[in-house]
């Protein structure tokens, strides 16, 4: 077994250091057809962040609206904080809880080398992460089940608890999140400190924040409308209105605060060195801009006429932008899953050059074939090096991408494949199962020979 070594070199420094060895291709692959890994980890995590920023921000909502009832002698709007509580509590803590163990679940079958990094360069940020997650759901519930048995300023404290709690987690997510598209000195040092308080943390924590105040915006939004045609409806729709509005002045500063941070060839990525990422990077600028527009002529300015249907679309719209800009995010590591540390394919980079010279099929712990002049050879290493990403049809998919190559030319781009597509790993193995993979792509194609 082939065991990574950059890290055994590194000299410890003062502070929290962890060093990471991981075995080569050391677990097995996790085959979901058709809608892929990649698919199913978006599925979950799109919706979890989605649910996650709205859990921060609702903290901040529950404790200010709160006490802006009692500073206005408004019963009806304390009413409706009340019955927001029930819907906050249902959807974050219940709903937001089984997308998190979601994450964990999918993530390390589908990526287990880097989630095993992850986890040992970052315990301890896990654990006060944890931490701080238990105090979220304590708070929560004591703060929904104690209506009318505290008083005043001791219940609206113990929502400033939640939202206190829900932000320290954010902030610890945050620099595990971004340590993964930049790492920083981390690469040289592997120091805690390093990785994650890494250069893109600050401007992650901007753009996070303010997407979550726009998203309690938004649902705000959507449960203001329920209410009856009146005064108390008119004052929440506005009320929410005004969370949206300061949202969308701090994201911009912090995603070209975040731009600036990238790694020069993430941000040439995400910048129009790959049109497709480009074109969601627009798309999910494009819809910030539609959804304050379409607040302030509607929420703000007509209130009155405000619907339901109007509000769900506005949701909607933010659950697509928050889902375009993960997946922007998500890209621009390529052709890493940890940006400078291990391919998308789990290969560890110190690594790349001794698994091509040995071979991925003689390396991976769990591959079925071992010898590259096998009949299925190809299937085989297209398994260990191409599924991360790839399907065969469905998410991603390959035929459509290799219909009409011979084996010739097919042989060629997979020997300059990082070259020739720079958000594509270099092909980590022998030139004998370099020909078996192009092999097995003519095949998919028979029809088009």
């Amino acid at each position: 077994m082939i065991q990574a070594s950059p890290a055994a070199a590194t000299p410890r420094l003062p502070g929290l250091t962890i060093f990471v060895n991981e075995a080569v291709m050391n677990f097995p692959i996790w085959e979901i057809p058709h809608l892929g890994g990649g698919g199913l980890i978006a599925l979950v995590a799109v919706v979890h962040v989605f649910v996650a920023h709205f859990a921060v921000g609702g903290g901040f909502w529950l404790a200010l609206t709160e006490a802006k009832a009692y500073r206005e002698n408004d019963p009806a709007l304390l009413a409706y904080v009340r019955s927001y509580s029930k819907f906050f509590v249902l959807l974050t803590l219940v709903f937001g809880a089984l997308t998190g163990v979601g994450i964990w679940f999918t993530i390390g079958l589908i990526s287990p080398a880097a989630t095993s990094t992850l986890i040992r360069a970052f315990v301890w940020g896990w654990a006060i992460e944890w931490v701080f997650f238990l105090v979220e759901i304590t708070a929560a519930i004591i703060y929904y089940t104690t209506w009318d048995r505290l008083d005043r300023r001791a219940h609206n404290q113990i929502a400033w608890i939640y939202a206190g709690a829900a932000f320290v987690s954010l902030l610890v997510i945050n620099g595990i999140l971004t340590f993964m598209v930049t790492p920083g000195r981390w690469l040289e040092t592997q120091n805690f400190w390093h990785g994650w308080l890494n250069p893109g943390y600050w401007p992650s924590v901007v753009l996070r924040s303010g997407s979550a105040i726009a998203l309690v915006g938004l649902f705000t939004l959507l449960t203001g409308s329920w209410l009856p045609n009146g005064e108390l409806r008119v004052k929440v729709l506005r009320y929410a209105a005004c969370w949206v509005f300061p949202a969308f002045v701090v994201m911009p500063v912090g995603l070209l605060w975040y731009l600036a941070k990238l790694p020069e060839h993430a941000r040439f990525i995400a910048l129009g060195g790959a049109p497709v990422v480009a074109m969601f990077t627009a798309a999910s600028m494009g819809l910030s801009g539609a959804i304050l527009l379409f607040v302030w002529l509607g929420a703000w300015r007509t209130p009155e006429q405000f619907s339901t249907a109007f509000a769900a679309l506005l949701l909607g719209m933010g659950f697509v932008a928050t889902g375009t800009t993960e997946w922007v995010r998500e890209a621009v590591r390529k052709p890493y899953i940890l940006f400078g540390y291990m391919y998308s394919n789990s290969i560890h980079v110190g690594d790349a050059d001794r698994v091509t010279q040995v071979g991925v099929l003689q390396t991976a712990k769990w591959a079925g074939i071992r010898d590259a002049s096998h009949p299925d050879a190809g299937r085989e290493v297209f398994t260990l090096l191409c599924l991360s990403c790839h399907e065969v049809d469905g998410y991603n998919p390959v035929r459509p991408l290799v219909r009409g190559w011979d084996e010739e030319y097919l042989d060629y781009q997979l020997s300059r494949l990082d070259t020739l597509k720079g958000f594509m790993p270099p092909f980590t193995g022998t030139a004998a199962e370099r020909r078996a993979l192009a092999q097995y792509l003519v095949s998919l194609n028979p029809e088009a020979r």
